[in-house]
């Protein structure tokens, strides 16, 4: 684990849950009349309930998602987090779909311990042509005074197939030479959905220096073989009601999920 994981993190296999936002004001999904700010404070004061070791607030619900992220959306997430600050009581992230420099922006605007985001490689995605700029995020980062804020590199990006036609390992063993990252996530196709045990396990066998971390679809019944593998996970649709990445935080899922990771880190 880097020395930023160390520094964030008491646990050396940290669970970092999802405060997925509702959807903000200029997306299509955009409703007036819900409550944004109780949402995510619901969700978030149940996972610090649950014992999660972090959060991370992220715009899942800002669909079609874009490369080019509306300032008002940046900014309503912003005024969320802060209106929420004050409550915060474990490590907290940021995450703005798909958009590095905003994600990086609002790291800074509300003091986020790390970042999540797709900064390396070249996809054809769903929303088009994807291709990230590692070094231009770092620089914006370090250029706005936070050069301790982690940066957590997802390397297989969801709605999207890497035009890169190297393995997986090759391409996360590269990112990490060449990018700098503080940890590696891996993903699954989609939000919710898990990646293979199969590469974990292939990325962690060429990166053992290096914080790999899974990403997505991460369920109650796998926490404990993930764990085995991964330096750490981030979850959010298996803690929902019905485990429908949609819906709101079930309490009892959290607790019981975080339960299993005890367990499984003993």
């Amino acid at each position: 684990m880097s020395v930023k994981l160390k520094n964030i993190f008491i646990e050396t296999k940290p669970v970092i849950g999802m405060v997925h936002i509702g959807a903000l004001p200029g997306s299509p999904l955009f409703d007036p009349t819900f409550d944004l700010v109780e949402s995510a404070r619901a969700d978030l004061l149940a996972l610090q309930k649950a014992g999660f070791d972090g959060v991370m607030f992220g715009n899942e619900n800002d669909r079609p998602y874009e490369f080019n992220v509306d300032t008002a959306s940046t900014a309503t997430m912003a005024a969320i987090i802060g209106q929420l600050k004050s409550e915060i009581t474990v490590p907290f992230g940021v995450n703005v779909l798909w958009d590095p420099m905003s994600s990086i922006a609002l790291g800074v605007a509300t003091g986020a311990a790390f970042v999540r985001e797709i900064f390396t490689g070249s996809y054809a995605s769903d929303m088009g042509p994807w291709t990230p700029d590692a070094g231009r995020a770092m620089r914006y980062r370090d250029r706005l005074g936070r050069p301790d804020m982690a940066l957590l590199y997802n390397v297989c990006a969801e709605f999207a197939d890497s035009l890169d036609q190297r393995s997986l390992p090759d391409r996360a063993r590269s990112a990490v030479f060449s990018s700098i990252p503080d940890a590696i996530l891996v993903s699954g196709q989609i939000t919710g959905e898990a990646a293979p045990l199969s590469d974990l396990k292939a990325v962690k066998a060429v990166l053992p220096q290096t914080a790999v971390m899974a990403n997505t679809g991460v369920k109650h019944e796998t926490v404990a073989d993930v764990l085995a593998i991964a330096d750490g996970c981030i979850v959010g649709s298996s803690l929902k009601v019905d485990a429908d990445t949609w819906n709101a935080i079930d309490p009892e899922r959290a607790l019981d999920f975080m339960d299993r990771v005890r367990a499984a880190r003993k």
